[in-house]
């Protein structure tokens, strides 16, 4: 049985396409994250464009995210054999995405769509399994239109020896509305051997704390929580030590912006939009957010970006 590499926290940050970048990933990290992973990336582009001979032409990470797991979609098995062959040498674990519930990407026999076809999955699994020595773990959601489904892909994955599960408990007509249902990873959990991992809701340690203490999950995922505020993980592996946790400051939060700035340097696929989405995600609920959002629309580079924050950052005291 392939073990998952050892964990500094048992709280992750949640794969997010145009969210997770490898500049949000590192403060994650840096923040207390014990796993991060990289943003979904499709099979055939990455056998399309390994052509180049460097890997971070089309995934960028760094050696400082590491235990860090790498997210792949898409259904044709070839592909998916030669595409892990490609990335298994830069990654802890290889991840399989299928709780995207996106039209434009379960139109390609993808992601949440394979919910519907059991047999296909079980090959699937099968076939990453066998392409690997490296832990493969995967993402799932409850079911198509009802939570129907999770329990029959989770014993499917056991069987096909994959190492961990996440289970969002949400279905893909859901999206990401409504409740997630976290009963639904009690019963995964109480079904199959392997480690499970939580998704959905959790925005604060004390929701941490009670989804791993009432569904016996191993692990929690957080994703849009975590990325309006990685402190998240700094607080949520304080509380499950101590009892309690600390309150940032509006100007520590914002510093994490000038950090993510900083970073995303490195990183030419960062965009301007990407730059701005993450300065009103640091800034959300602050005050002033409102009146800092309409500057944020007339900053259209790094530099006026910087210049808005640095306006915002100082109009909070010490």
């Amino acid at each position: 049985m392939r073990t998952l590499p050892s964990f500094s926290s048992k709280a992750f940050f949640a794969p997010m396409a145009g969210v997770s970048d490898p500049a949000l990933r590192l403060i994650c990290k840096e923040l207390g994250a014990g796993l991060v992973v990289t943003e979904f990336t499709n099979i055939h582009a990455i056998i399309a464009r390994d052509k180049t001979g460097d890997i971070q032409e089309f995934i960028e990470f760094s050696d400082q995210e590491r235990p860090l797991s790498v997210q792949l979609f898409g259904s044709d098995l070839d592909a998916l054999r030669k595409a892990i062959k490609i990335v298994e040498p830069y990654f802890e674990i290889i991840d399989y995405n299928m709780g995207c519930p996106a039209p434009h990407i379960t139109e390609q026999m993808a992601c949440s769509a394979l919910l519907q076809h059991p047999d296909l999955t079980r090959q699937i699994f099968r076939t990453m399994v066998a392409a690997t020595d490296k832990p493969v773990t995967v993402k799932i959601r409850a079911g198509v239109d009802k939570p129907d489904k999770y329990l029959e892909i989770g014993k499917i994955a056991e069987e096909e020896g994959i190492t961990m599960i996440t289970l969002h408990p949400r279905t893909v007509k859901q999206g990401y509305a409504g409740k997630a249902d976290w009963s639904l990873i009690k019963k995964l959990k109480q079904e199959v051997a392997i480690p499970i991992c939580g998704n959905g809701d959790v925005r604060t340690p004390e929701d941490a704390k009670k989804m791993l203490d009432e569904t016996g999950c191993d692990y929690v995922m957080i994703g849009r929580a975590a990325a309006q505020d990685p402190y998240l993980f700094a607080k949520i592996n304080h509380y499950l030590d101590k009892g309690h946790y600390f309150e940032i400051s509006p100007r520590k939060r914002l510093d994490l912006f000038f950090r993510y700035l900083e970073y995303t340097a490195k990183y030419p696929t960062i965009k301007p939009a990407n730059l701005r989405m993450q300065a009103m995600n640091f800034s959300k609920g602050l005050p002033g957010s409102k009146e800092l959002r309409g500057r944020l629309l007339n900053a259209k580079d790094r530099d006026a970006m910087r210049e808005t924050m640095r306006w915002f950052y100082d109009s909070f005291k010490d």
